[in-house]
């Protein structure tokens, strides 16, 4: 990708252990995923404390036959991703990965809250090169309703000083419903279950306004209902302010890009919105199909989000061409 990647590239990121799925680099090289997607190489939760070591090695190797890859002959290359245990780890596979130039585009940082969050961002400032970081937010000290709003704001706080750096901020559905004790069933969502669903809720009021905010993990790949399953919680997330999904399973990439696929009423409305007379005297009108009011000042944002994603992951039933034009007036 020759542009900086934004939070909304990330889209459907798909984990894999660092340690395992051989397969993975021929899967690139032939081109066997839908596209887009993103790419994680997980040290963390996947990897046994035991084999740390060896998942390192493994995945340098495999880093290494991406890159020979790539340089034979032209492929889809996905964002990849390293997610790591520490701030230490992330710091030394950085060097590490410095003969890999333009490969790995950034590292993701786990159970990030305020006991750690110190930690990493001084690392970041440490490490001076052009990574981007997404921090998962999935910590059971978040939980406590005592100091949840008070830490969640710190965190976005203390980001801050690295801002251009974070790329995404990520969340944790099954950690965070581990700490509950519970799971959700195929025919059930994360928003079902409540005290999960607050936390999810404050993550995004506390996000959302300057960072692109992903939704969680859906755990089903296969049998019964797992596609309606994972469809009907993606577009719930996007309807809480959620943008992508972290995936682990190929088939699960087309169900999340063709829920982030814009609507051609919703693209029509977009444009309208953010191509704006500005010699109107007026700031509202009907929708391009004359069912909903558009207001500029209060859909500029959401016209905005629109078009980012109409960009990157296309329109369903795309329309006729109004003129040919469209005049983003920076807000892309």
């Amino acid at each position: 990708m020759d542009k900086k990647p934004t939070g909304y590239d990330v889209g459907a990121l798909m984990y894999c252990p660092a340690n395992g799925h051989d397969s993975i680099v021929d899967g690139l090289k032939n081109e066997r995923f839908a596209r887009p997607f993103s790419l994680a190489f997980c040290l963390e939760d996947t990897v046994r404390d035991d084999e740390v070591d060896a998942a390192e090695r493994t995945l340098c190797r495999t880093l290494e036959q991406i890159d020979a890859a790539r340089r034979e002959r032209a492929f889809y290359l996905p964002l990849i991703f390293v997610r790591v245990r520490s701030p230490q780890q992330m710091e030394k596979l950085a060097g590490l990965s410095a003969r890999f130039s333009g490969l790995l585009t950034g590292f993701i940082l786990p159970k990030f809250f305020v006991e750690n969050c110190g930690e990493y961002i001084a690392a970041i400032r440490r490490i001076r090169a052009g990574f981007l970081y997404m921090p998962i937010l999935e910590s059971p000290s978040m939980v406590g309703l005592s100091r949840r709003a008070a830490g969640l704001e710190e965190v976005r706080d203390r980001l801050e000083e690295v801002g251009d750096q974070i790329l995404n901020i990520r969340v944790g559905g099954n950690d965070l419903s581990h700490a509950f004790g519970l799971r959700r069933p195929v025919d059930s969502t994360i928003y079902d279950i409540r005290p999960v669903a607050g936390l999810l809720t404050d993550i995004v009021t506390t996000f959302a306004p300057r960072y692109v905010v992903s939704g969680p993990v859906w755990e089903y790949y296969a049998g019964a209902g797992w596609e309606a399953g994972l469809r009907r919680e993606t577009e719930l997330d996007l309807l809480c302010g959620f943008v992508g999904k972290t995936v682990i399973h190929p088939n699960q990439i087309p169900v999340v890009n063709d829920c982030l696929r814009v609507s051609a009423a919703d693209y029509q409305d977009a444009c309208r919105i953010l191509n704006w007379d500005p010699d109107s005297p007026r700031l509202v009108s009907s929708s391009a199909e004359a069912t909903r009011m558009n207001e500029y000042n209060t859909h500029f944002r959401w016209a905005d989000r629109v078009l980012r994603l109409a960009r990157i992951y296309g329109i369903k039933n795309e329309p006729e061409p109004q003129d040919g034009r469209i005049n983003f007036k920076g807000q892309l």
